[in-house]
């Protein structure tokens, strides 16, 4: 995939406390108090259901959260943000089997599109509502994970408890961001319930994992706890000589004097070695459509396997702490440094060569462009929020202010074969390789990336009225972007802009909030511009109105929304291959969204996406009213879990789910329409005295499909069947 990503540079606890009747102090004043009456009765158990996720960042009971932070900053009800927001808890990531891609855990969630190229190893793609939000809308615990071409951050997916979406502009929380929203990724933290758990796996490709947790107390008083978290995983991928080999280490370490002061301390360490995947770069003849010799396979491998490579470490160093003052004013910071040494080698295919003369020997060969690169980047983010509430007359006000920093740099250098020497065409049916490849050598890009953004922003919850809710944000940024280029070009820029949100909202009693927002949001971009300045910052704004429902009778969360978002600024590809910032994007859609834990036995969720993009401003007029390509119309999906509770089948549990991804367009002008696909997934889990068995299927039926084209010549095969076994141990 490094090939899609060069283009893009360049084309652009829940817990639950069970009481024993006789156990809480409370209960037995009261059975004393009934006398006589209350020793004949026989009291019945009560739950009480906790709220480990109330800081919006804990572990969630089931399918259904309660909070989050991505929305407010400040662990508010879901139901009180004015926006629509997504939360996949640790269940659901179990449940539905997966593993290590954090992409994967979003192909269920409405609103968002998820591995539209296919598998990619080393990059989790989304798109919110239409927008990319791989680069800039990516967060670890509400800390920014910015990338730029290949410099991008990998979180592993077993090392999170969940994983939280805000869907629409975040701005006014984030500074520089997508219009379409952003990802949250929530890891596991240290508590002091001891924990341990081992798992082991492996899937139909010969992919295999091992994954230790372990939690517990380091002091008898709970004042130190420490958790830490690892994985390894390696084997063959879907297509041929493709191969990885993964793994991480997260340690962990809380001090916690008294209930008013915390401090945190983790890190993180990982590494990927992998031979590339074969899919991803594809061309639309002979993956959507057929040409004269069938379709490509799926499984096809069209780099050089003895040349290919690629090798990515990480580090990454953090610190949370949070102090409540004896007003009740709390102090929170949270502050991240990480590092990215990346390097690749790969060969891709990028169109057809001799397509036009069938007598020719090499008709339909593929075209294959070697390409390397080296970077190497450099981040830091800080944030800083002081949060509490005060009353005026009849105005209840949770108030929010914050400054938060983050310093990105990246040093990268990409080369080429010299012109005009080039890589070697491959038959696309009867792929022979070892064939003499020119050296890469050609550099055409050596060059420091800076980006530094320091924001100030505000906010104001505002309660009156027995039900009406006024959310109220503002913030201000200024941003400095850097380009010094050995080899292309050298540029710099000082920009500040500001964002707002504006949200209206009413509890009613029966747990029906209807709301509606309104917001604004910029996103600064990296680049030159046609008259050798820099690239302007994307802006735009977002109006939204919707219906969130917490029912009282059932543990669940209903939520649709409604909404339009302008995109303006877009920079647009000039005949000469310069860019011009005069695009401009519309996404109107309709989202319907509901988790359930129905009871003990039984969990449920739904989505529906319902997404119209549209170019309203282009260079080229041929383009105005289109859609752009690769994001489908309609999405939709279901799972449903069920678990045994009694009987011989006690511990066993069964789950199927429904995907299904529409139609779609290969091309700008919308010439060429990628079909679309419906998928089945399905598991079974057998889980008793700490023991556990689970058979995870994705795909179920192996529909060889096509997930999304970015051009003509950039289609990606979905997965096809991928069956994982996983066994486990609690302790």
């Amino acid at each position: 995939m490094a090939g899609k990503r060069r283009l893009d540079m360049w084309k652009t606890g829940v817990a639950a406390l069970a009481l024993a009747a006789a156990g809480p102090s409370w209960m037995q004043a009261l059975a004393q108090e009934a006398g006589s009456a209350a020793q004949a009765t026989q009291l019945e158990t009560i739950t009480v259901e906790g709220r480990g996720d109330a800081a919006g960042t804990g572990p969630v009971d089931g399918y259904v959260a309660k909070r989050s932070t991505a929305g407010s900053k400040s662990g508010a009800d879901l139901v009180a943000i004015p926006q629509s927001v997504s939360v996949i808890a640790r269940q659901e990531l179990e449940d539905r089997g997966v593993v290590t891609k954090v992409d994967e855990a979003l192909r269920y969630t409405a609103g968002v599109t998820s591995q539209p190229f296919g598998t990619d190893a080393d990059t989790d793609w989304f798109y919110i509502r239409g927008f990319d939000a791989t680069q800039t809308g990516v967060f670890l615990d509400g800390l920014n994970l910015y990338s730029y071409g290949f410099g991008g951050f990998q979180i592993d997916a077993y090392g999170l408890e969940r994983v939280d979406v805000l869907k629409g502009p975040a701005s006014v929380l984030y500074g520089g961001a997508n219009p379409g929203g952003i990802i949250d990724l929530v890891r596991k933290r240290p508590d002091d319930t001891p924990s341990r758990e081992v798992e082991i796996g492996v899937n139909n490709f010969g992919n295999a994992f091992f994954g230790f947790d372990v939690n517990d107390k380091a002091t008898d008083d709970g004042v130190v706890t420490y958790r830490v978290t690892g994985k390894i995983a390696g084997g063959e991928q879907e297509t041929d000589y493709s191969n990885d080999l993964r793994g991480f280490i997260m340690p962990q370490i809380t001090y916690k004097p008294d209930d008013a002061t915390s401090l945190t301390v983790y890190a993180m360490i990982s590494g990927l070695d992998q031979r590339h995947t074969g899919n991803g770069f594809l061309p639309y003849e002979g993956t959507v459509t057929s040409a004269p010799f069938g379709r490509i396979d799926r499984d096809s491998f069209f780099s050089e396997p003895d040349l290919d490579k690629g090798r990515a470490d990480q580090q990454i160093v953090g610190t949370e702490f949070k102090h409540e003052f004896d007003n009740g004013w709390i102090f929170s910071q949270s502050l991240r440094y990480a590092h990215l040494d990346k390097h690749e080698v790969l060969f891709y295919p990028y169109g057809y060569v001799n397509t036009t003369d069938p007598s020719n020997a090499g008709y339909y060969q593929l075209n294959r462009i070697g390409f390397e690169h080296d970077t190497k980047v450099s981040s830091f983010a800080i944030d800083n929020r002081l949060n509490g509430t005060v009353t005026t007359g009849p105005l209840s006000h949770e108030l929010l202010v914050g400054l938060d920093y983050k310093h990105y740099r990246l040093d990268q250098v990409q080369a080429v074969p010299a012109w005009p020497a080039a890589a070697t065409p491959i038959d696309p049916v009867d792929p022979i390789y070892g064939l003499p490849q020119p050296d890469i050598s050609g550099t055409y890009l050596d060059q420091v990336l800076t980006l530094r953004q320091l924001g100030l922003y505000a906010q104001d919850q505002i309660r009156f009225g027995n039900g009406w809710l006024v959310t109220l944000n503002g913030r201000h940024d200024w941003v400095d972007t850097e380009s010094d280029a050995r080899i292309g070009t050298s540029y710099s820029a000082n920009d500040s802009a500001s964002s707002g949100r504006a949200g209206l909202a009413y509890e009613f009693s029966n747990g029906v909030t209807p709301y509606v927002s309104a917001a604004t949001f910029f996103n600064p971009l990296i680049g030159t511009a046609y008259n050798g300045g820099a690239l302007k910052p994307e802006e735009g704004h977002q109006v939204e109105a919707g219906v969130k429902y917490a029912p009282s009778f059932m543990d669940a969360l209903l939520t649709a929304s409604v909404f339009h978002i302008v995109k303006q600024n877009v920079a647009l590809t000039r005949p000469d291959f310069l860019q011009e910032q005069l695009g401009e994007v519309t996404s109107t859609g309709v989202e319907l969204e509901g988790k359930v834990n129905l009871n003990r036995n039984w969990r449920a969720l739904a989505s529906y996406s319902y997404t119209d993009l549209e170019i309203t401003e282009d260079l080229n007029p041929a383009l105005i009213g289109k859609r752009p390509y690769l994001i489908p119309t309609h999405q939709a999906a279901f799972w449903l879990d069920y678990l045994v509770t009694d009987g011989a089948a006690d511990g066993l549990s069964l789950g199927a789910g429904l995907r299904y991804q529409g139609k779609s367009y290969a091309d700008n002008l919308n010439q060429f329409e990628v079909p679309d696909a419906l998928l089945v997934d399905a598991a079974v889990r057998y889980e008793k005295n700490g023991w556990g068995a689970a058979l995870n299927v994705a795909n179920l039926f192996d529909k060889d499909y096509v997930s999304g084209c970015q051009g003509v010549s950039t289609c990606g095969y979905g997965a096809g069947r991928t069956i994982t076994l996983k066994l486990s141990k609690k302790f």
